[in-house]
């Protein structure tokens, strides 16, 4: 009897167990996917899409990606990948689904790299849906994760991209990881393509040179999403529309963010495994920005394609990877004698012009590029019946077109000044037919190459035998250079000498600011540029927190923050050197009576976005936590720059609410009662004080200048709070109460509409209860929001 039962359960377990030679496309509970089992893929039911370690590296320890992709194309095309910049090792990686929830990719069967963080206490299992989702479930059919929420490069039909969600490229077509190209929408709710290169960032798409409706975009509709259909049908709610060139029923789609920075949509010809690109965002590929690199030019034809080429006076960094660009040969000197112009027909950069100047000759544009040393070059156009002078002070995302009329004119020292330069010359092709010709040309090319290469082995062997002597003497004398060297690579910042900062600012005579975290004085560069270079006051802070510090502002990067140049490391010196900024802070611009009432509101939505991309749109989660005045800085167009981020707090995105500070943080006025009454520390810290910024702004009251208590000496709310709402309170006639709280020095003038908008915001953002507080980006909207704009005669005069 016990042998029956014995053979009934045996058989009973392998009707349920499956073999490895079938396929299947679930992953129970317990279970694992190894690298080392070619066989351990889930297949979906329709064959489509497989998902298993697919491999990334040819070296001769083989690296995988846990990773979706097409079964039935050539080449195996992935659209998603769980661990792109982290490949595991060929042998004993695993992916193991456990029995408390949570899915985990482990490198070597040791060390985790990455994981979906679930948890739950029913049955899970996971499954490879015939859309190309993979999905978690717990219980029979509760969704607890997808790969659908997390996309990399690529959408599928019907995988929904959000405000939370973004495509980033790929490196290279042989290189998976994470590129420098990335799809997502924008606090203004335009879905965009930027540009996030090593050095600087930019948006190239939709055209930044038009404005949004021009573009066809909507930024009225907050709900961010984006999607499109089988049939090849793509709808955003920024209301881009567009069909693939075959729509209608039959081919599998996706929507890939390619490596070179292009939006493309692609349909599968089944027959052939192959791809063929049905739409594309871009048909000009030289408009995408960073492709080429810095001091390069990007040039197209028909017949070749795409090249990138370096300017006159400048060689490539890296012949493998256009996207480093050239750097020049010899330095470029500030000195005016030493230095002309060299023409470069139809050729244009795109951005970092240093302003406008119209109704200028090209004489008087040549000696303004000559006297600005940031200038690099100038491009003189004809437009509006007058010639506009751009002097250039960055050589990127240029490109070069015959149809282009306009010149470009290059700054090189007068010794670079006598080559001839074509940026089509790559693609130039000699239609004569007289054979002797060629083979002289040719015979001239190899000569020249012997003399190059002769001449380039001398130079190799002297920089050989210079960098090894310079490493064993760095080394040796001088380790933490070393390391902060690897740190300078990192982030691109400029490490300074305390002697250096010390002369350029002349013994730190100047002062132009302090506050709580140090002392700011003027100072000028080596290189000629004024840069303001604050001397912290907490010396004794560590070096790894210090640099941590640093290379964390070094990855900020945003119109309105101000951009920060370098540092200085040296014992107890702690240094951060920013670009210096003309019209100083608003605190010294609103007790000078000099801002008008566009100028406030600009500020007022600068300082906003400045805000928004700190708390949102940074790889870091930054709390600022001193949002006043003194810290917000006004450029030469009165532009803000939210400065001075020494008392910021950095937290990971998802740890709102487990925020923890040893010490209160801000300043007196403008801190949030958080501080106070020792409650948890969030971004709406930062919210609480911009709302006390609009408010001094708009009334020219600071907060110290209004006691906080009533006149029977009881605790109230904030005193310049109280003070406007006690007045919108006491007059019920709109224009009454705007004319009673209007800063005095306006005279009465404010556009009526905007008052509103930004009192409305303000008192929104002073509210106790800090979750009933606005997001920066939420503001931003506000401000921006087209049906709050005011009519044409809005401006109004109360006077």
């Amino acid at each position: 009897m016990d042998r029956t039962v014995g053979f009934f359960v045996l058989a009973l377990l392998l009707t349920f167990y499956p073999s490895s030679s079938e396929t299947y496309d679930t992953l129970s509970e317990g279970s694992s996917l190894s690298v080392e089992k070619s066989n351990d893929v889930l297949i979906s039911a329709n064959g489509i899409f497989s998902a298993g370690f697919y491999q990334v590296g040819n070296n001769s320890y083989n690296t995988f990606c846990f990773a979706i992709w097409f079964t039935k194309s050539w080449g195996a095309t992935t659209v998603w990948m769980a661990n792109r910049d982290q490949p595991v090792n060929g042998r004993g990686s695993k992916l193991s689904l456990l029995r408390n929830g949570n899915l985990l990719l482990t490198d070597a069967g040791k060390i985790m790299v990455w994981m979906t963080n679930t948890v739950s206490t029913s049955y899970v299992r996971l499954q490879l849906l015939n859309t190309g989702n993979l999905v978690l479930y717990a219980w029979e059919k509760t969704v607890i994760w997808q790969s659908f929420d997390s996309p990399t490069d690529t959408l599928l039909p019907h995988q929904i991209l959000t405000k939370d969600t973004s495509l980033i490229s790929s490196r290279s077509q042989s290189n998976y990881s994470s590129g420098f190209y990335k799809l997502f929408f924008d606090i203004d709710n335009v879905i965009r393509l930027l540009f996030n290169g090593p050095v600087v960032s930019s948006l190239y798409w939709p055209d930044p040179s038009r404005v949004t409706w021009e573009a066809a975009r909507s930024t009225y509709n907050n709900s961010r999403i984006a999607v499109f259909d089988s049939l090849g049908y793509y709808r955003a709610s920024d209301d881009l529309e567009f069909r693939s060139a075959d729509f209608g029923a039959g081919p599998q789609r996706r929507l890939t963010l390619d490596f070179d920075g292009n939006l493309r949509m692609y349909s599968l010809e089944e027959t052939r495994g192959t791809w063929s690109v049905s739409w594309q965002a871009i048909s000009q590929p030289c408009q995408i920005h960073g492709i080429c690199g810095p001091n390069s030019l990007c040039s197209y034809t028909p017949a070749y394609g795409r090249g990138c080429s370096c300017m006159p006076g400048f060689k490539i960094v890296n012949s493998t990877d256009w996207s480093y660009g050239c750097a020049p040969e010899t330095d470029i000197a500030c000195n005016q004698t030493e230095v002309g112009f060299f023409p470069l027909p139809h050729v244009q950069l795109y951005g970092y012009d240093y302003g406008h100047y119209p109704n200028y000759t090209y004489e008087s544009c040549e000696n303004l590029c000559l006297q600005l040393c940031k200038c690099k070059a100038f491009l003189l156009n004809f437009g509006d019946g007058v010639y506009n002078c751009y002097p250039v002070a960055l050589l990127l995302n240029g490109f070069s077109s015959p149809n282009y009329p306009e010149t470009l004119y290059l700054k090189l020292p007068k010794a670079s000044l006598f080559p001839r330069y074509d940026p089509l010359e790559e693609f130039t092709i000699n239609c004569s037919g007289n054979t002797r010709y060629i083979q002289l040309d040719t015979t001239l090319k190899f000569l020249k190459f012997l003399l190059w290469f002769a001449y380039g082995l001398g130079v190799l062997e002297t920089a050989i035998v210079l960098l090894v002597w310079l490493f064993l003497f760095r080394v040796h004398h001088d380790p933490v250079s070393t390391m902060q060297g690897y740190i300078l690579a990192a982030n691109g910042f400029k490490r300074f000498s305390y002697a250096e900062l010390k002369k350029a600012t002349r013994g730190f005579t100047q002062e132009i600011g302090r506050g709580g975290g140090g002392m700011v004085y003027k100072g000028v560069l080596l290189d000629r540029r004024v840069a303001a270079i604050k001397c912290l006051k907490e010396a004794n802070q560590g070096e790894a927190e210090f640099l941590a510090e640093v290379s964390t502002i070094g990855r900020l990067n945003h119109m309105n923050l101000i951009e920060t140049w370098g540092y200085c490391i040296e014992g107890k010196h702690r240094l951060l050197v920013y670009e210096y900024m003309e019209h100083g802070s608003l605190a010294q611009k609103l007790s000078s009576n000099t801002l008008d009432w566009e100028k406030r509101f600009q500020i007022a939505l600068g300082t906003a976005r400045g805000l928004a991309y700190l708390h949102e749109e940074c790889l870091e989660w930054v709390l600022h936590c001193d949002v006043k005045p003194q810290n917000i800085l006004l450029d030469s167009n009165y532009q803000p720059k939210v400065a001075d981020f020494g008392m910021s707090k950095l937290r990971n995105r998802g740890g709102l609410g487990n925020s923890s500070f040893s010490r209160v943080r801000g300043t007196r006025g403008y801190m949030a009662p958080e501080w106070v009454f020792n409650l948890p520390i969030t971004s709406k810290v930062d919210v609480y004080g911009y709302g006390i910024v609009v408010l001094e702004m708009v009334t020219g009251k600071s907060p110290s200048a209004i006691p906080d208590t009533d006149a029977q000496g009881e605790t109230e709310q904030p005193g310049l709070i109280k003070w406007v709402r006690d007045r919108m309170n006491r007059i019920g006639v709109r224009g009454s109460w705007i004319e009673d709280i209007l800063d005095p020095v306006m005279q009465g003038e404010c556009n009526m509409r905007q008052m509103e908008i930004l009192i409305g915001v303000a008192l929104e953002c002073v509210k106790g209860d800090r979750d009933s507080r606005p997001t920066m980006s939420q503001i931003v909207e506000k401000l921006m929001c087209p049906e709050d704009r005011p009519e044409q005669d809005g401006f109004l005069s109360m006077s």
